[in-house]
């Protein structure tokens, strides 16, 4: 049975939270909000909740969702090959809307749909979903939404596109607070040097320059060895559906 928990009130996000950590242990989805838009979540190391989610959203393999870390450290946990500059990025703009494209670590026994050995890593900036991973762990996290449709701001929004197909919705108010329109990660491909930026989002060029100066831009000429169309990364599902050279969040997230 759904049930929606109101965030804002204590006792209602504390029994929100219990549900969904038991949810996520059941092998179910659950939506949560994010620093970007609100995602539909589910246990990164079940095949079976990986296709839930999946199939609530309307989406095959080919688009596999992000994962949602609760600290930094978890980033060697699941990638393996870290570039120096990777790193840099992850310490300049985590918790926040950057996700980093990286190797992933070949012993994880996970199966998030056709990755190409890739896996798409975000730490967000909000509170209720950095209670809910501390709980979980990490979480394979795609926008809250039908495909097609726009990404869902409040968890009722995402209740109007994905009713009983989740079991916990946690709302906690318009994301982003700021009640501005829906922003997706900055996604970045970290797999080779130069890092290249695949979708632009909430984090600028500029920004990450500031950091690595090397940055490549979404449409920059790229290093002989990736110009094959099957030599570069599956793409990540992310947040929104609507963002630029990519399919959804990954919020996303």
């Amino acid at each position: 049975m759904t049930t929606s928990y109101d965030c804002a009130d204590a006792d209602q996000r504390a029994a929100g939270l219990e549900h969904a950590q038991r949810a996520i242990r059941e092998h179910k989805c659950v939506v949560l909000p994010t620093d970007t838009v609100y995602g539909i979540a589910a246990d990164a190391f079940s095949p079976q909740a990986v296709t839930l989610l999946l199939a609530a959203k309307g989406r095959g393999r080919t688009m596999p969702p992000p994962v949602l870390i609760p600290r930094l450290n978890a980033l060697d946990g699941l990638a393996t090959d870290v570039p120096a500059e990777a790193r840099r990025l992850a310490e300049a703009f985590w918790p926040g809307g950057l996700t980093l494209i990286l190797h992933a670590q070949p012993s994880l026994d996970w199966d998030l749909g056709e990755t190409k050995g890739t896996v798409a890593l975000r730490l967000p900036a909000d509170d209720v979903a950095q209670d809910l991973l501390t709980l979980t762990g990490p979480l394979a996290v795609s926008s809250a939404n039908r495909t097609g449709q726009p990404a869902a701001q409040s968890a009722a929004g995402a209740e109007a596109q994905l009713a009983e197909s989740v079991e916990v919705y946690l709302e906690g108010g318009h994301r982003p607070v700021d009640g501005s329109e829906a922003e997706p990660s900055t996604i970045v491909d970290a797999t080779a040097l130069p890092l290249r930026v695949v979708r632009q989002g909430a984090i600028s060029l500029e920004r990450l320059r500031e950091v690595v100066p090397g940055v490549l831009g979404a449409g920059e000429a790229e290093p002989a060895m990736n110009e094959t169309p099957d030599s570069g990364p599956a793409t990540p599902d992310e947040t929104p559906d609507s963002g630029p050279a990519t399919s959804d969040e990954t919020s996303r997230n």
